[in-house]
């Protein structure tokens, strides 16, 4: 590691092939947590490479314990998580909307490294158990419309990095990898990304891969999913647009309406609040057009319009809660 650190101090990039050997040997505890610091830090005072994280990509995905969900048309709604801005649980919470409305979904996520609550720390404060079994997983998606990809039941592979990205407590690019290496590889993503340069990352490795739809998205304010607090840039297969609220017949909202909290249980306060069809105009609305933008990834077909009465009848119609609660139960 040592010499690799050095290379990397000197302004020198990392091969597609190197970059997976390096996550391998990292995997293998094979580094000091000192250097697993400093290899970690390089990445955060300099942009990462199309091959770097894809090689970090291709070395995790190798290392995963996979499930088959190949008969399902699954989506996962996942942001990288490390934006700052200390939302409610939107993605999350867009989720259960979109599973509510009869569309699989096949949610990856992880505790928060960087924030109040992740996506785990919300399920299990929920009752949720996490799992890495593959039936007992389809028996979710077929009954509830959705389960939920614990990374660390997948990624064994974190366990090596786990205690030093904690004790950083930053975003770090194993934010950036999260969100593609679902384990289940689902036919659809909508994922949400910290900066735009993490975008255009994505836009190029999975504008490589021919049989998925995806919808990247980066709020032009610096949120990880659209927040309505700005303009923000959706990265398709077609193209890149920038789209403003207006454009969507949406207001634009001030960031202090989806603040979501101090601690996990401000934040389950919400996310139960808004799932019960008592959020408040700004909250539902936020959630309501991540969802339709999820159920246009799917149904490219499918106009805004009828995706976001879709989602607004799965949430007000309380399907979503409905959701939340079969998949606790099960």
């Amino acid at each position: 590691m040592k010499q690799i650190l050095n290379r990397l101090y000197n302004h020198e990039r990392l091969s597609k092939s190197e970059a997976t050997q390096i996550l391998k040997d990292i995997a293998a505890s094979t580094y000091n947590d000192a250097h697993l610091a400093s290899f970690m830090t390089v990445f955060m005072m300099r942009p990462i490479s199309v091959d770097e994280l894809s090689g970090f990509r291709n070395a995790l995905k190798e290392l995963t314990i996979k499930v088959d969900f190949s008969d399902y048309n699954t989506i996962d709604i996942v942001g990288t998580g490390g934006d700052g801005k200390d939302t409610f649980n939107i993605s999350t919470l867009t989720s259960f909307v979109v599973a509510g409305t009869g569309q699989k979904v096949a949610k990856h996520g992880n505790y928060s490294v960087s924030s109040q609550s992740g996506s785990s720390d919300m399920l299990e404060s929920f009752g949720y158990q996490f799992t890495n079994d593959e039936n007992t997983l389809k028996v979710h998606l077929e009954k509830a419309n959705i389960c939920f990809l614990h990374a660390p039941k997948f990624h064994p592979a974190m366990k090596a990095v786990g205690p030093t990205r904690k004790a950083l407590a930053l975003k770090t690019f194993f934010n950036m990898l999260g969100p593609l290496v679902n384990p289940s590889s689902p036919k659809n993503h909508m994922l949400g990304t910290f900066n735009l340069e993490t975008a255009r990352l994505y836009n190029y490795i999975l504008q490589e891969e021919k049989n998925i739809n995806y919808g990247i998205i980066h709020a032009l304010d610096g949120y990880d999913e659209i927040s309505l607090t700005s303009a923000f840039k959706l990265f398709t297969k077609k193209g890149e647009q920038i789209i403003n609220p207006k454009d969507l017949g949406q207001k634009r909202i001030a960031q202090s309406e989806i603040f979501g909290g101090n601690n996990v249980a401000d934040a389950a306060k919400i996310f139960k609040t808004i799932l019960e069809g008592k959020g408040t105009e700004a909250q539902n609305n936020v959630v309501l057009t991540n969802a339709a933008f999820a159920l246009t990834i799917v149904d490219e077909n499918k106009s805004f319009e009828t995706a976001f009465k879709e989602s607004k009848d799965s949430l007000l119609g309380l399907k979503a809660k409905q959701t939340l609660e079969k998949l606790v139960s099960l």
